[in-house]
């Protein structure tokens, strides 16, 4: 099934902000002039920093990459949690893997993006809990929305939004059967938040825990 016309618009964002932002922003704009028509200026004040508060976090900029066809970008800006090398078939990619866990806080960009050319094979949600997203468990038991794609060149890769403690939506504008490419939007998690990424054991890493990371620019690593 093809992504609709609303989530095509969505993905191929042409605005400064993630439309997602838009209703938020507008609710905004429209306490802050009412309450400075009415001369309440502490609320004026309040809700002006608010709103433009909203504007930064749904901030959406362009972003170009040139990387090589075997590389697997950052589905999400933030940091990297860890690394951990998974030698069972009980994951998402159901074979040996690799997981990768980005941490997005709020001050980070919050629109996702592609890790890797390639056709979404199947997307499952699950309702979960709103543990910490630093923690290890937030992974399995926070509420989660799992994408599993198969690459041009015969590998599965999956990535996985997670919502953090304060995080209640994920959007997703992509759907099972679309045809994606590296660096395209496909989602938004609103506030901190988590991306898991399962590559194939045999993948070459180039990031470390600890390294900031951007969406559709940096490098995880390498498929095999």
């Amino acid at each position: 099934m093809a992504s609709s016309h609303l989530e095509k618009t969505r993905i191929n964002n042409r605005l400064p902000i993630a439309r997602e932002g838009l209703p938020f922003i507008i609710a905004g704009c429209l306490l802050t002039v009412l309450s400075y028509a009415l001369g309440l200026t502490p609320a004026f004040i309040l809700f002006a920093l608010l709103t433009l508060f909203t504007i930064w976090f749904f901030r959406d900029p362009e972003r170009e990459s040139n990387a090589d066809e075997r590389a697997v970008l950052t589905p999400a800006d933030g940091k990297c949690l860890g690394i951990q090398v998974l030698e069972n078939k009980d994951n998402p990619i159901g074979e040996p893997a690799v997981l990768v866990s980005i941490f997005m806080s709020v001050f980070n960009v919050h629109v996702n993006r592609i890790p890797i050319t390639g056709n979404i094979s199947e997307i499952t949600y699950h309702q979960g809990k709103f543990f910490s997203a630093h923690l290890d468990k937030a992974s399995k038991e926070n509420e989660n929305n799992r994408i599993l794609l198969q690459t041009d060149i015969g590998h599965k890769i999956a990535f996985v939004q997670i919502a953090g403690l304060i995080a209640r939506r994920i959007a997703c504008w992509i759907q099972e059967g679309d045809r994606v490419g590296a660096g395209q939007r496909f989602g938004l998690i609103r506030f901190g938040s988590r991306l898991d990424v399962y590559l194939p054991k045999d993948s070459q890493l180039t990031i470390t825990p600890g390294k900031k990371v951007k969406a559709g620019v940096t490098i995880l690593g390498y498929l095999p």
